[in-house]
């Protein structure tokens, strides 16, 4: 938490800059640094008890009802090989790292952002794969929703969910989008961004699509496609002007090749053209000339930008209610956010599949204070993220001034500097002294 970064820098934190051995009267000096990857061992062995009882604790502190539960993936990378992590694979890095090994962190949340449940997988493991094993056991209250993102919304997944008795509130997978604006009513964002939401209530009367057009969205959508479409006709365009050089490429396989990886490369705007090859007259062989003309596929992003779908087999809520209680999850990605960036999860440079576990693990148990914290002070109006509160924090630090006295000793006097206005207001509205570690004398 307070100085996020690996279990040796933290280890040499602790010894020559933190005042914590003075303020919790542990030795952090005298304990060697396998010392502590064993504490961290011991931690990981007893996950289980102790996320149950930190989440017993949290919720007894804020009392919440709890009747959402978000589920969601990420992965972090190694430093290294990690040879000796069995869990640890290639896979596609959300970080763009795709030069190192991976592993997945899976956590289960309440709507307030606290973590229920955490998991180590696989690099590679797939999303879909880790929702029941995630679920299974948690003792969530019958009827709780659950959403998720589309990449573990699978029909067996919600089929399940069912049949456990949850709810769920998951993005579509189908592919073809549809949506009547005559059958749509609109709902301002947190933004101040209008949303219209056309609501399909299944044929059985147990499911219920929100099919939601976003403007935000479609321009963003729109700006994608036209790059893709730049992309590819250019490509298209490099290929039929190489035709009229001499040393120009003009063999047909060779040619149907390149066409062939430009639609591979083009994340399916190459659906949208009819692409015509004529072959040279006096050598089929050889290419006379490429031309292409757009044929757009109805129901695609292409032709329909801005509209997404979300599903739920909670159908008395309003329209509005539904989209907002999906919106819940946006919080988890800053979840992720905070985890990588303010707590220091990755990179992992561990080599052993026990060691990486408990660093993942070590940087949830991080995060659950974190939470704590600013869940009370936004309870005052402060909604500061962690980087900015240990900035705020971090300006008080113990000091030592030294007295020679007129009998010949020497009076050491230990106390903590005066906190600035900013921070004293953090202080009260926790309820901690402005002091801490009080005022320490010897006489030497």
């Amino acid at each position: 938490m307070a100085d996020p970064a690996s279990e040796l820098a933290t280890w040499r934190w602790l010894k020559e800059r933190s005042a914590l051995s003075e303020l919790l009267e542990v030795a952090f000096e005298a304990i060697g640094l396998h010392r502590l990857y064993r504490v961290s061992d011991l931690l990981v062995r007893h996950r289980q008890e102790i996320e149950q009882t930190l989440f017993a604790r949290i919720d007894d502190l804020f009392h919440q009802v709890d009747t959402v539960t978000l589920y969601d993936l990420t992965n972090t990378y190694f430093e290294g090989t990690a040879t000796q992590n069995g869990k640890t694979a290639r896979g596609h890095s959300k970080e763009k790292r795709t030069d190192c090994p991976l592993v997945t962190l899976g956590l289960v949340l309440d709507s307030s952002g606290f973590v229920r449940r955490s998991r180590m997988f696989a690099g590679n493991v797939a999303e879909a794969s880790t929702l029941q094993d995630m679920l299974r056991g948690l003792k969530a209250p019958t009827g709780a929703m659950v959403i998720m993102d589309r990449g573990i919304a699978t029909e067996a997944n919600l089929l399940w969910l069912k049949t456990q008795g949850y709810r769920y509130l998951v993005v579509s997978r189908e592919r073809t989008r549809q949506f009547d604006p005559e059958q749509s009513v609109e709902v301002t964002t947190a933004h101040a961004e209008t949303l219209q939401i056309q609501r399909v209530l299944s044929e059985d009367g147990e499911e219920v699509r929100l099919y939601c057009h976003s403007q935000g969205r479609e321009q963003k959508e729109n700006a994608i496609t036209a790059r893709f479409v730049q992309r590819f006709e250019g490509g298209l365009a490099k290929l039929s002007a190489a035709l009229q050089k001499p040393r120009g490429e003009k063999h047909r396989d060779a040619i149907m090749a390149r066409i062939g990886r430009l639609q591979e490369q083009s994340h399916g705007i190459g659906q949208h053209y009819l692409v015509t090859v004529t072959p040279d007259p006096e050598d089929p062989q050889r290419v006379q000339a490429i031309s292409w003309e757009r044929k757009p596929k109805g129901g695609s992003m292409f032709t329909d930008p801005g509209i997404y779908c979300l599903r739920s087999n909670e159908t008395t809520w309003d329209e509005a209610t539904l989209w907002r209680t999906y919106t819940l999850l946006t919080d988890v990605e800053a979840v992720f956010r905070s985890l990588k960036s303010e707590l220091g999860l990755r990179p992992v440079y561990h080599t052993r599949e026990d060691r990486a576990e408990g660093h993942l693990f070590i940087t949830v148990l991080a995060y659950q204070v974190v939470q704590v914290i600013r869940a009370r002070l936004r309870g005052h109006g402060l909604h500061h993220g962690w980087s900015r509160l240990r900035e705020i924090l971090s300006v008080q630090q113990r000091v030592t001034a030294t007295f020679r006295q007129r009998d010949g000793r020497t009076l050491h006097v230990r106390k903590a500097t005066v906190p600035d206005p900013e921070l004293r207001e953090i202080h009260t509205m926790l309820n901690l002294p402005s002091n801490p570690g009080g005022i320490k004398k010897q006489t030497v």
